[in-house]
């Protein structure tokens, strides 16, 4: 179905006042034909294909922004799991070939680089333990490389050896770059259900039945969609709000759509699918927590708050799957602790708790994210919160995620700045209670007899 000049206008009227961009075109590069059991070999395959395949992507994206008048925030580049590429390799030289990589986007003016990833939900072979374990050093040593492990999914249950894993390598991560206020935790995120076409950071990848290479296109568009919902009249019953959000959504979605399409056929490459997630940013006006505020809350955190989320997600959702027969990625509602304005103020007032967020992730598109806590806290505590939110992404069928900032130095209530979007983190308090026994069982837990169910 044709987009309409009378669309490319309005989108663009958004984009003036409204903060609508499209959050991200992401180039996915297959490097399975890149493998070999020379490291030097490997990598020489790795950066040339990169730089071959990808040497246009950031001209073609701005072209396409200059003609539209739409802002693409961030050009990326999403990889095929490093674990997978590389498996039997040692961790120095995972480190080894993510410098390359992270040469290759430097070269090329790309934001970030995704896939440096292990598929570890029912076991680990030699290339993910090696990849897991250079984890800290590859964030703390590389600019442009986002790293994710999925641990879990309905079908095969939790990887409770990953998960504690996991816990142990967030925490050194944080102490890798905490010269950096644990920077390096930002671009580290663990999955349950993780899809394989992602174009947003950290969790990006560019999974094994992707074609070569493809274009996928995440949107944003919080400050849209927070218009239709202020606007809407006090009385307005849930029905008729679900549909003004559903209609915008079903706008930006086809805008999205639009630019992604452009971005790929002006590279000669296959275009994939748009993410219709809505991608919160620090900027005033552009927040999924003021959404939900709009529709009747004092705040995020009262009650109410995860029934409003249930009803935007959904409503995206149905908008966006009426725009196009190409939806994917996570697709819903973000909500980032740092990222939103809205959640930056709702937890720095204690209004939102890490509970809360908790219930919030059984209904969002992800799960808890960006999402700062003490630097004390030990390794044991973040695998108890990734095997809670695998739980709920396992019994729900969906995915679910943690990206989480243990700061060095800081307790409850401090505040740290990364800047951009990025945003800041309010240091939010976290239970203590032991669970190490728990954790240190191992093993697998299994599915829920719902993934069985061919």
């Amino acid at each position: 179905m044709p987009i309409a000049l009378e669309e490319i206008l309005e989108t663009i009227r958004m984009t003036e006042v409204e903060h609508f961009d499209i959050r991200t075109v992401t180039m996915g590069i297959s490097l399975l034909d890149c493998r070999s059991d020379d490291l030097k070999r490997m990598k020489t395959n790795i950066y040339d294909k990169i730089m071959r395949t990808a040497a246009e992507h950031v001209a073609t994206a701005r072209k396409v922004e200059s003609e539209y008048g739409i802002s693409i925030a961030n050009k990326r580049i999403s990889i095929t799991p490093m674990a997978i590429v590389a498996d039997g390799h040692y961790p120095e030289d995972f480190i080894d070939l993510a410098k390359t990589i992270d040469r290759a986007g430097d070269e090329l003016g790309v934001d970030y680089i995704g896939g440096f990833s292990a598929l570890v939900q029912k076991g680990f072979t030699m290339g993910d333990r090696s990849l897991i374990k250079a984890i800290p050093e590859t964030l703390a040593s590389t600019k442009h490389i986002c790293s994710s492990v999925n641990v879990a999914s309905t079908k095969a249950g939790i990887n409770m050896d990953a998960v504690k894993m996991m816990g142990e390598t967030v925490k050194l991560t944080a102490e890798k770059t905490a010269d950096r206020d644990a920077i390096g935790c930002a671009k580290l995120v663990v999955f349950a259900n993780v899809p394989e076409d992602n174009p947003f950071i950290a969790g990006a990848f560019h999974g094994v039945s992707e074609p070569d290479v493809t274009i996928n296109v995440g949107i944003s568009g919080p400050g849209v969609i927070l218009r239709a919902v202020k606007e809407a009249p006090a009385d307005l019953d849930f029905s008729q709000l679900g549909e003004r959000i559903k209609n915008m959504a079903f706008k930006i979605t086809r805008a999205g759509e639009f630019i992604g399409k452009k971005v790929a056929a002006m590279q000669s490459v296959p275009y994939g699918i748009v993410d219709i997630s809505l991608a919160p940013t620090p900027l005033p006006g552009d927040s999924v927590a003021d959404i939900l505020k709009a529709m009747g809350l004092e705040d995020v955190g009262a009650t109410g708050t995860t029934a409003a989320l249930a009803l935007l997600n959904d409503s995206v959702k149905r908008g966006g799957l009426m725009a196009s027969s190409h939806v994917g990625g996570m697709s819903g509602a973000f909500i980032p602790v740092s990222e939103d304005e809205g959640m930056i103020h709702a937890a720095q007032k204690g209004h939102i708790t890490l509970e809360k967020l908790e219930a919030m992730t059984s209904v969002c598109s992800v799960g808890i994210d960006m999402a700062a806590i003490p630097g004390s806290t030990p390794a044991s505590v973040i695998s108890g919160l990734i095997a809670d939110e695998c739980a709920i992404g396992m019994t729900n069928n969906k995915t679910t995620a943690v990206r989480i900032i243990p700061v060095p130095g800081k307790e409850a209530g401090d505040m740290v700045d990364y800047g951009g979007l990025l945003g800041a983190a309010p240091i939010m308090p976290i239970s203590n209670l032991n669970n190490s026994i728990f954790v240190d069982r191992g093993g697998r837990l299994p599915p829920p007899t719902k993934g069985i169910n061919n």
